[in-house]
């Protein structure tokens, strides 16, 4: 079974020592607290360890190599050794790869430990440690000081208050997805996720996981959801049907409805259950007709005394990403991803895409709390157009009208497109431009770059792009941060509404992403 993750990077000032600025005296090296012990538990749990480490000071002639070495000998003598050191020694105004938000430090460490970035976390002090772990792919764990910004703190994925604590939550995050005992083989396995097609493609990792031992997987969906079930690995059938305790608009409940889905249940044959949930859902109306119909062994997470539903009575930490949310039922129940599943997001392979030079702009989203507005997306796309961008602008049934005032006169429009070929479109982009919607982890499925419009109403790390390069815009701090709202109460949607072009500009330079005439001008130069 592997591992969640193979690999933490920490920043070094702030974070691992003490800042000092500009330091070239080992004399002045000070471990943070409890930074050893913490080391030592990410160490003996058989992860790698590095640092990438902005010091500008080389640049800048404020120590020397040979000064700058002598401090990080010093490190490694204090909190132990580190599998790789990645530095970058230019200032602001060179415009490098390698300093921090930009990825190149996060990317090259993950090389030179024979891993990527998607399957590294990295542990750092201010909001640039974070932008480029999103850029990059990998995960991020904030450890605020005296200098982080309020706005670095909330949109970071997650914060924790010191090393020891950032240990733990590491430790925790593999804990959640390790079987206490691994199934050698199960029978017939219904997997339930009855919400809408975003929900159910990050459950994925979850289902690959039932899958790798059950001799079958049958899939309960709803028909918000039933397009990208079809697209998931692993799963042998399709059963669809509506529960009015998860759908949206539910239809009355009544005797006639219990006796159809009952009777749709016990049709399956299933030897057991797994109910995948979101945070407000209960899987317990289900796993009532699950016990009718003589299912033997359910599992669920419940914050509710379940009694005699639930087999098994899962519980998870609030914040924890739903891909892994999902693996941590799976492993409640005894299921783990093979050594050979890396553990990102994926769907069923379709024709194989080089990546392209255009860029795909989503403007809508499931619940209007979490769109943009259509001014502000048009306004992004003649930007992108005006840079050289060539944008592809899509959008469901009901965005027709929307997609074509974004797309304006300066972008192509997709049009309708069945989720298939959305995502055939996805995979052959530069970026998607996308706020919190299905599409935008469709992109993350097939791996695609995403600057994500996110409105703070979820968290982040919960429901952000997993393990894909992504640049986080919007305004954390806004005031509908946390509510869960759908429809947005607060007066001029500022979360997003703030969002100005030249920032997705800047996201998509610091995504690597170019317009085709600046390609072909840095390859003549």
């Amino acid at each position: 079974m592997r591992a969640l993750h193979d690999a933490v990077l920490f920043d070094r000032d702030g974070t691992l020592v003490v800042d000092v600025p500009y330091n070239g005296d080992p004399a002045l090296v000070r471990p943070m607290p409890g930074a050893r012990a913490a080391l030592d538990r990410l160490r003996s749990a058989g992860l790698r360890l590095g640092v990438v480490t902005n010091q500008s000071g080389l640049a800048r002639g404020r120590f020397t190599r040979a000064q700058l070495e002598a401090v990080h000998s010093r490190v490694e003598e204090l909190l132990g050794p580190f599998h790789v050191w990645r530095i970058c020694p230019h200032d602001d105004a060179a415009g490098c790869r390698c300093r921090k938000p930009a990825p190149g430090l996060i990317e090259d460490a993950a090389a030179a430990l024979g891993t990527v970035p998607q399957r590294c976390i990295v542990v750092g002090d201010i909001g640039r440690d974070m932008v480029a772990a999103g850029a990059a792919g990998a995960a991020g764990i904030l450890i605020p000081t005296p200098v982080t910004l309020p706005p670095e703190i909330a949109a970071a994925p997650a914060v924790v208050a010191d090393l020891p604590a950032a240990a733990e939550l590491i430790l925790e995050r593999q804990r959640l997805v390790t079987p206490c005992s691994v199934r050698e083989r199960a029978g017939t396995v219904l997997v339930v996720r009855a919400d809408s097609a975003g929900d159910v493609l990050v459950t994925g990792p979850g289902i690959r996981a039932v899958a790798a031992s059950a001799e079958r997987v049958v899939l309960l969906c709803g028909p918000r959801g039933r397009a990208a079930a079809e697209l998931l690995p692993g799963v042998a059938e399709i059963v669809e049907a509506r529960l009015p305790w998860i759908d949206p608009r539910p239809a009355p409940v009544d005797a006639a409805y219990v006796r159809e889905l009952t009777a749709q249940l016990a049709g399956i044959g299933a030897d057991e259950a797994i109910i995948f949930t979101s945070y407000h859902q209960s899987a317990l109306p289900l796993a009532l007709l699950l016990r009718a119909v003589g299912i033997g062994r359910i599992t669920a997470i419940s914050e509710d005394y379940p009694g005699s539903l639930l087999d098994v009575r899962h519980r998870v930490p609030v914040g924890l990403p739903e891909a892994e949310r999902a693996r941590s039922v799976a492993a409640a129940a005894g299921f783990a991803l093979p050594d050979t599943d890396d553990g990102g997001m994926r769907i069923v392979p379709g024709p194989v895409r080089d990546r392209g030079d255009y860029i795909v702009v989503h403007p809508g989203a499931s619940v209007a709390a979490r769109s943009c507005p259509p001014e502000t997306m048009r306004a992004v796309v003649a930007a992108l157009a005006a840079a050289g961008h060539r944008v592809v602008v899509t959008g469901g049934p009901e965005e027709r009208d929307l997609a074509a005032f974004v797309a304006a006169q300066v972008a192509a429009d997709a049009g309708l497109l069945s989720l298939p070929a959305l995502a055939d479109l996805l995979a052959g982009a530069a970026c998607v431009i996308v706020g919190n919607t299905g599409p935008a982890h469709l992109a993350a499925a097939v791996g695609t770059p995403v600057v994500s419009l996110f409105a703070p109403t979820v968290p982040f790390g919960q429901w952000g792009p997993y393990r894909v390069p992504h640049v986080r815009l919007g305004d954390a701090e806004a005031p509908c941060r946390d509510t869960r709202d759908t429809r947005c109460a607060v007066p001029g949607h500022p979360c997003l509404t703030t969002i100005r072009p030249a920032e997705v500009l800047a996201a998509l330079r610091l995504l690597g992403v170019r317009a085709p005439e600046q390609r072909r001008e840095e390859v003549a130069a």
